[in-house]
């Protein structure tokens, strides 16, 4: 089934509502280290960053 013109309106209203976008500037060479190890684990880059820093939260709070 085609995705289409509302249900792509809705889903960009509810992202809009619900998260908050983060840009950076990587060299090629990292993010094209950071997709493969992202690949590696089967998840995406999105989801690879995020657990990257959450660990380094959750370690950082550990040396408190």
């Amino acid at each position: 089934m085609a995705y289409s013109e509302s249900q792509k309106k809705a889903s960009m209203k509810y992202n809009k509502k619900n998260y908050e976008r983060i840009y950076m500037y990587v060299f090629p060479q990292e993010k094209e280290e950071w997709q493969a190890a992202a690949k590696s684990k089967d998840i995406s880059l999105s989801e690879f960053i995020k657990q990257c820093v959450n660990e380094k939260i959750s370690h950082d709070k550990g040396r408190q």
